[in-house]
């Protein structure tokens, strides 16, 4: 496994030797294994989002230029707004990896 040199700041080597006090980690490696795929797992998630964003942006121009829209009255607003937040949502899901590596 290569070796790496890190510059940490007190607080987070206070953090890591309190991980690693209390057992929840064996070593300061493993916290820092464990930082980074958060920090995969973050950024998947945006990366998910953009794609999702892409797509639905694709979709919405596409159904502008055929003519496939409807107008929203302001009363309908939230309500309408509210469902393609779900929609949304639904396609960042899709768009996740099921995982991230190995350790």
């Amino acid at each position: 496994m290569p070796t790496r040199n890190v510059v940490l700041t007190k607080h987070h080597e206070e953090v890591i030797a309190h991980l690693v006090k209390t057992g929840r980690y064996q070593n300061a490696s493993e916290v820092l294994r464990e930082g980074l795929r958060l920090v995969e797992q973050r950024e998947a998630r945006e990366e998910a989002k953009v794609a999702a964003l892409k797509e639905v942006a694709s979709i919405g121009f596409q159904d502008i230029e055929e003519g496939r829209f409807r107008e929203i009255d302001d009363g309908s607003l939230d309500e309408f707004i509210s469902g393609l937040g779900w929609q949304a949502g639904t396609l960042v899901e899709r768009h996740l990896p099921t995982s991230y590596g190995d350790d």
